[in-house]
């Protein structure tokens, strides 16, 4: 993912898209979410993202509003430092001599196709297709398939690596069933199991030092007046 991203920040061909590419590893955002996106949901004041909808194009070329997938959804995703500025650049960025087409009521969609349609799944999928085809034209060790959902997937796999609780995972990627979080934990593989003892191992001497240090503290004597 570094190295793919470092490209792309790079290459003056899909430099244009690395604000996105980089939103999409660090946020699990479903692609659909992610197109989706208004100006009125990225609350840059608050560093909140706000999640209640996605946007879909049907074969006719129709476009339509759609509720979140199920109602874990619906969810309010707090930005990093870095994800703030990503979403900084595509606001400051964002052309204003576009037309506004409302879909659904909804308008102020992030990015538009040259005729100001809001852009959907299928630009990005071909986007990071073409640019992992750039790379892989580039240099011998070559990259394997990226998708959007790849780069959700990529984001769950890393947090339930860093050891975030499950719950809090679930509550990011809007799964439904816990279960489907778990399962990101059940592919941990057994040097991710022994790098885990290991943190235990130390923040339990951590907590150990804390506490002897604690016991060594001289107790404070109660002074009484004698009268």
């Amino acid at each position: 993912m570094r190295k793919f991203l470092k490209f792309v920040h790079d290459d003056n061909v899909y430099c244009k898209y690395y604000e996105v590419f980089y939103i999409l590893f660090h946020t699990g955002l479903r692609i659909s979410e992610f197109c989706g996106l208004t100006i009125k949901d990225i609350d840059l004041k608050n560093r909140i993202i706000n999640i209640d909808h996605q946007l879909q194009r049907i074969g006719s070329m129709e476009y339509h509003i759609e509720s979140t997938k199920t109602n874990a959804g619906t969810r309010k995703l707090p930005m990093t430092e870095d994800v703030f500025r990503m979403f900084r650049a595509i606001l400051e960025d964002r052309p204003t001599d576009f037309p506004e087409i409302m879909v659904d009521g909804y308008v102020g969609f992030l990015f538009r196709d040259k005729n100001g349609m809001p852009e959907v799944a299928l630009h990005w999928e071909h986007r990071l297709k073409n640019a992992v085809n750039r790379y892989n034209s580039i240099f011998r060790v070559q990259l394997p398939k990226i998708t959007p959902h790849i780069c959700r997937h990529t984001y769950c796999s890393n947090q339930a690596k860093a050891g975030m609780n499950p719950k809090t995972l679930q509550y990011l990627m809007g799964h439904s069933d816990i279960g489907v979080t778990m399962n990101t934990y059940t592919h941990l593989s057994l040097d991710d199991a022994k790098n885990e003892m290991i943190r235990m191992e130390e923040l339990e001497q951590a907590r150990k030092e804390v506490d002897k240090a604690e016991d060594k503290k001289p107790m404070k004597q109660n002074m009484f007046k004698v009268v």
